[in-house]
């Protein structure tokens, strides 16, 4: 199964920054694509951001498109979501998962524990 680990989130004042890491420890990135998501207090789920593997293209939510940047580092099988300009309507539990294919929300394997991302205004 595929096990991803988020980490990174924090407390961040609204215009600031933060970059959020996603590891997969037993399995590589290879096969999928790698989606981030969020999910808010009392919202459902919502796909952010997410990077196909073999391309390198990236998709943005239109929420975050401008401020957020998704990309790869293949040595370390990792993915980061680099948060800029962060806005009080941007906190939630983030979590990363591997999909078959960007768009999807439905992850290869389970959902992680997520990191928790607050922007105080």
């Amino acid at each position: 199964e595929v096990q991803l680990v988020e980490s990174g989130g924090g407390l961040v004042q609204a215009g600031g920054s933060l970059r959020l890491s996603c590891t997969a420890s037993e399995v590589t990135f290879d096969n999928w694509a790698i989606g981030w998501f969020r999910q808010a207090p009392g919202k459902e789920r919502e796909g952010v951001s997410c990077i196909t593997r073999s391309s390198g293209r990236q998709y943005h939510s239109d929420s975050v498109k401008g401020r957020f940047t998704i990309s790869s580092d293949n040595g370390k099988n990792t993915v980061y979501l680099q948060m800029n300009s962060l806005k009080p309507e941007d906190t939630a539990v983030y979590y990363c998962a591997a999909v078959i294919v960007c768009g999807s929300v439905y992850p290869v394997g389970s959902w992680g524990q997520g990191t928790q991302v607050t922007v105080f205004s």
